[in-house]
């Protein structure tokens, strides 16, 4: 038997992710990008300006492992500012490189062989191959369309005396929904019950629309010494390429993720790091007026997606809208619906039954709207045929 039939199964099996087949399909078919979740704008000039001047005038040898004091006594700020969450800079916070890492951390961290871990379908990507890979076992619970709300039952399915961690995303990608406290309280009651450490994917917890607003899971009673809360620079401030993450827990949990950091990526470009610790500095206003701006982009593609007669789930937060195509009458899943678009109509987009492993719901296309007018509008008129000559 060849070596190479032996390779580590949990990632030699994986197919390409979606959001690389559709954005290669969206770089063949020349179409609008409307898949993978970034803008199409170079991100906050100032923040830009101050990376550059600290790599050409400040320190770019290694920092510490742990991220730059500065950077970790600003994000300890800026959580106390906007949630009330106080955290210790030195011993309750560290920076990553990236949220992808900062949650691989904090799940080898915990996660042995045999342990159980809970996550909600729709699930992000990296996810389950990362429990796999520390020999954990998923337990997967299904969250369906309009709502993908939690509920008693559905926790009571997966909880149980094996159940070591849950995996928590919130606000949701895809499904673009923010999550309130009665379902916050409801998930923390079971976590409590059963002894089990929350890992919470709070990345989007700035982009919130309207009347909602992101409450962290750890800042729920009884949550604080066994919560994990995982953020990200990228979505903060729009630069998804700067891959700055942030992981925030009690002592006794980081310690331990401290240590998977130290053999993952072990730290961080510092220039990035100065220039995130002078933005999350930056005035309320300077987050309120960026979620204002999203809130128009979203409004408008949700207008013209409403005008060609798809039917919008409002979207709560996130760079995203979902449609629902089951009211349409079409003869295709979510999946062959995305593949026809960007091949007959040069715009591409997500099937969030990618998200999920089992039972997948097939019916929702997740739409990113993080982009300029002019592309919205090019993206809408492409589509202006999708729905009509399609039905059964």
């Amino acid at each position: 038997m060849s070596k190479s039939s032996s390779l580590n199964k949990v990632f030699a099996d994986l197919p390409v992710t979606i959001f690389e087949a559709m954005s290669q399909a969206a770089r063949d078919n020349n179409a609008i990008n409307l898949g993978q979740g970034f803008p199409d704008d170079p991100g906050p000039e100032d923040i830009r300006r101050a990376a550059a001047e600290a790599s050409l005038n400040g320190y770019n040898q290694y920092p510490s492992m742990m991220g730059l004091p500065e950077l970790r006594q600003a994000i300890a700020t800026h959580y106390g500012h906007w949630h009330g969450l106080k955290l210790d800079p030195m011993s309750e916070v560290m920076v990553t490189s990236g949220g992808t890492e900062a949650l691989t951390s904090a799940i080898l961290a915990v996660v042995q062989p045999g342990d159980e871990v809970v996550c909600f379908q729709p699930v992000y990507d990296s996810y389950l191959p990362i429990i796999r890979q520390a020999g954990g076992i998923p337990r997967l619970v299904r969250l369906e369309p309009p709502h993908w709300r939690l509920n008693e039952d559905m926790l009571k399915s997966v909880f149980n005396s094996k159940t070591k961690a849950v995996l928590f995303n919130n606000p949701l990608n895809p499904s673009a929904v923010v999550y309130p406290r009665e379902d916050l309280e409801l998930l923390a009651r079971y976590c409590q019950e059963f002894d089990v450490i929350a890992i919470c994917d709070e990345v989007w917890e700035h982009v919130t629309f309207d009347e909602h607003k992101h409450i962290p899971l750890i800042t729920i009673p009884g949550m604080r010494e066994r919560t994990i809360k995982v953020g990200s620079a990228g979505k903060i401030f729009s630069l998804t390429g700067w891959k700055i993450g942030f992981v925030c827990a009690a002592p006794q949990l980081l310690r331990v993720a401290a240590k998977v950091h130290q053999f993952l990526t072990f730290t961080t470009a510092p220039n990035l790091q100065a220039a995130v610790a002078y933005g999350l500095g930056k005035s309320d206003d300077y987050f309120l007026s960026m979620r204002q701006d999203l809130t128009r982009s979203r409004d408008r593609l949700t207008r013209g997606l409403e005008s060609l007669g798809f039917p919008v789930l409002k979207s709560q937060g996130t760079y995203f809208l979902t449609v629902d195509l089951s009211p349409l009458g079409l003869n295709e899943s979510d999946t062959e619906f995305c593949w026809r678009i960007v091949k007959d109509y040069k715009v591409a987009a997500i099937p969030v039954s990618a998200f999920y492993e089992q039972d997948p719901v097939t019916s929702v296309v997740r739409f990113c709207f993080a982009k300029k007018d002019e592309t919205l509008d090019t993206a809408l008129e492409r589509l202006s045929d999708a729905v009509r000559g399609r039905k059964r």
